[in-house]
């Protein structure tokens, strides 16, 4: 990649890992949720599933917008509230306020992919967009394995919410930063909302987004319980579970790069080797999720939880590679903030009944749970690189 790519990627990397910091911290901090509000492990997974909830309400209006008004205004005022509602989640002072507190953190959350998505797919040249996506993809992976040190690790030394704070003031100074810095895009083409409806007719596109149903929901239900698992499960400390979701994330951001890179050395049809990338994956992940569920020591736990970061966590930039096959350039926004919804709508299911499930008849079930749901999701891909490619020029040839 030239100069102007690294700084592209490098500015919109920094913006992923500021953001994630806040977003994270709630999936960090479910022990101390529990502890603070006394709440069960199916009342833990409703924290979790009004951070996504609020995400999910706003992905396509905040994606559509970032069609409409380009990636620089929607990511720096999207950064600056999602300092704000960091805050909030750690001022919370009842059960009900910290779910409104989640969700309002969540809403502010709904820039993130489209908005990143976007920038990548303008501005990085042919040949080097799937590895630019990986590499931006880590700024996920990385600020949510910030946050879990960040959160469990203060909360020992200071107060439980003392790492809320803390990521606050980091994204509001990354968001101060970021706007400085990143200028849109030129472009002679007209600004305009994405066109949902069209997408709704695209085939291959329709059965990406209903695939992303199945990865969420393993991937962020995995997020939100491994520290949980790791102390109730494998008997650790918070700070211990804290350090193996910080690996977990480490994985998956190498994960990331990996498939990125993967994407564009590979010989052969976009479309195909995409699609067995992110099949390999999910079927992987699914195995891995069986292992996980027999372990019962920490070492082997946090093996066992390194492997599956590296496939269930590494797979969201591949999933966005794909979708750009099958969309063209000025659809990327609306098109991946769609399937970020299908993703994060697994979110939303999937924590209460994972946690349910734990409470009712153990981790066990739980896990074995999460690894069916990535086998549906492999036979969704399977079945997209089978129909027919649907646009002449899509964002990635």
């Amino acid at each position: 990649m030239s100069r102007a790519d690294w700084r592209v990627v490098g500015l919109v990397t920094s913006w992923q890992v500021a953001a994630s910091v806040c977003y994270y911290t709630v999936f960090a901090a479910t022990p101390l949720f529990r502890e603070a509000f006394a709440l069960s492990r199916f009342e833990v997974g409703f924290v979790v599933t009004a951070l996504t909830l609020g995400y999910a309400t706003f992905l396509l209006p905040v994606g559509a917008l970032v069609d409409r008004f380009g990636e620089r205004v929607t990511l720096t005022l999207g950064l600056v509230g999602l300092s704000a509602g960091s805050a909030l989640v750690a001022g919370a002072p009842t059960f009900a306020t910290l779910l409104a507190a989640a969700f309002f953190l969540g809403s502010t959350y709904a820039g993130a992919i489209p908005g990143t998505n976007k920038a990548i797919y303008d501005r990085i040249a042919a040949g080097r967009q799937h590895v630019a996506i990986g590499i931006k993809q880590v700024g996920v992976t990385a600020g949510s394995g910030i946050s879990a040190l960040l959160v469990t690790g203060l909360a020992g030394v200071v107060v439980w919410n003392a790492g809320f704070f803390v990521a606050s003031a980091l994204g509001l100074a990354v968001a101060v930063t970021f706007a400085h810095l990143y200028a849109n895009a030129e472009t002679s083409a007209r600004a305009t909302y994405p066109d949902f409806r069209q997408l709704s007719r695209n085939a291959p596109y329709r059965t990406l987004v209903a695939a992303g149903f199945f990865l969420g929901a393993a991937l962020f239900t995995t997020t939100g319980y491994v520290v949980l698992f790791v102390q109730e499960e494998l008997e650790a400390s918070i700070a211990a579970g804290g350090i193996v979701l910080a690996l977990v994330q480490v994985a998956g951001s190498v994960g990331r790069v990996v498939a990125g890179w993967l994407g564009d050395v590979f010989p052969g049809d976009p479309r195909l080797r995409l699609g067995g990338i992110l099949l390999v994956q999910a079927v992987a992940s699914a195995a891995s999720f069986a292992v996980v569920a027999t372990v019962s020591s920490p070492l082997v736990g946090t093996i066992a939880f390194v492997v599956l970061g590296f496939f269930v966590l590494g797979n969201t930039g591949v999933y966005y590679s794909c979708m750009s096959t099958v969309v063209t350039n000025e659809e990327m926004g609306g098109a991946t903030a769609g399937g970020q919804l299908s993703l994060v709508a697994g979110s939303i299911v999937a924590p209460p009944a994972f946690g349910l499930l734990a409470d009712l008849v153990g981790y066990r079930a739980s896990w074995m749970l999460l690894g069916v749901a990535c086998l549906i999701a492999a036979g969704l891909i399977v079945h997209t690189t089978r129909l027919e490619a649907p646009v002449e020029d899509p964002a990635v040839e």
